[in-house]
């Protein structure tokens, strides 16, 4: 019966080639091996072999495993897919230089330009009008009005009015005048609000304060019922006044002259 014995060298072959620098033959015992050309093999006795030679090849393998490094590959970080940037915080110099003088800051309003807008007496506004010019209003404005150049009236304003110079001829205005120069408020024309300028001609009818920096005439053909308030003012004969006169703004101390 020699098919156990082939079994088993085609067996040995096979764990050569697995395991490198050995062989079969080494792992054995001379007693382990069977001649089963001359004589009857007893087949449990052959198994129980090869159950002990299977076993001899499994704990050599388990010693080289066990004798191996394995390298364990580095594992970096993962990298974000954006990077965020510190963001870098910037001042405004002026401001800051501003608050700490405690200086007001300075007018960044355009310059006047020499645009000359005119409202004729047939065109009614319903809304705000600016302009960067002087505006010449001969009809009628329901809003605010506001020029960087001369505003004339001899229409109406239905409204607060801002510029750089006034100029009322027979005209009616219900709302603030405020300008950077002279308000005239010529003859037949009526103004009830308050009026701010650097100088003012009152020559017309005014129901409001006016508050002036500089010197105020008033005018033969003037009404004025309200307070002035102002560096000097000028009464022609004739005109009516219904109020108080200031001279805040006098360049005299009052009280040091009765102090004397």
């Amino acid at each position: 019966m020699g098919f156990f014995k082939d079994f088993k060298e085609d067996f040995a072959d096979a764990v050569d080639e697995m395991i490198p620098g050995g062989s079969v033959e080494e792992t054995t015992d001379a007693s382990d091996m069977v001649n089963t050309l001359d004589q009857d093999v007893d087949v449990d006795s052959e198994l129980s072999k090869l159950d002990g030679l299977l076993q001899q090849v499994t704990d050599k393998i388990d010693r080289e495993d066990s004798n191996k490094t394995v390298a364990v590959p580095e594992i970096k970080p993962a990298q974000p897919i954006f990077e965020e940037k510190p963001v870098k915080k910037v001042e405004d110099k002026r401001t800051m230089d501003t608050m700490n003088t405690n200086e007001p800051m300075q007018n960044n309003a355009p310059q006047a330009s020499d645009e000359n807008a005119v409202i004729t007496a047939g065109m009614s506004i319903t809304g705000d009008l600016e302009s960067t010019g002087s505006i010449a209003v001969e009809g009628r404005i329901n809003g605010n009005v506001t020029c960087y150049g001369k505003l004339t009236v001899t229409g109406t304003i239905n409204g607060n009015s801002s510029s750089a110079e006034f100029f009322a001829d027979s005209a009616k205005i219900e709302g603030e005048v405020n300008t950077n120069g002279t308000a005239k408020i010529g003859v037949g024309s009526v103004v009830i609000g308050n009026i701010t300028a650097t100088s003012a001609v009152i020559a017309g009818a005014v129901k409001g304060d006016i508050d002036v920096q500089g010197p105020v005439v008033v005018d033969t053909s003037a009404v004025v019922m309200g307070n002035i308030k102002s560096r000097s003012v000028q009464i022609n004969n004739g005109a009516v006044i219904e109020g108080f006169c200031s001279q805040a703004y006098a360049e005299v101390d009052v009280a040091s002259v009765f102090n004397k």
